[in-house]
């Protein structure tokens, strides 16, 4: 009455599917678990910090550089307006001058009939 043990395949409770095209399956919950939950707290929010710390550099640079081209619209603005201010005082210079002689013009009896 010697039992000779039996060898236990490598499936679940030692048996085996007749079926080889089966692929043996593996314990449910680590697959069907999503990535995140496989790995524990610590790296998750080690992830999560650098994540955010990615982020906020970004969003840093991303603000220096919309403060930078706000910079230079506000020079240009300036510059822009200042042409603008110049040429006015230019022109109202010039019409200035042309009433002054036409002033002078007159009070000397010269007018625009005679001497044009």
């Amino acid at each position: 009455m010697s039992e000779e043990l039996v060898p236990l395949a490598s499936s679940s409770h030692g048996r085996v599917s007749g079926k080889s095209w089966k692929a043996q399956k593996s314990a449910t919950f680590r697959t069907q678990c999503s990535a995140g939950h496989r790995s524990n707290f610590e790296e998750r929010m080690k992830k999560t910090t650098k994540a955010n710390a990615a982020k906020k550099l970004e969003i840093e640079l991303k603000t220096e550089k919309n403060a930078e081209k706000q910079r230079r619209r506000e020079i240009t603005l300036e510059r822009k307006n200042a042409a603008e201010e110049r040429r006015r005082l230019e022109e109202d210079k010039a019409k200035m001058g042309a009433r002054k002689t036409a002033r002078l013009r007159r009070k000397a009896g010269r007018t625009k009939k005679i001497h044009g």
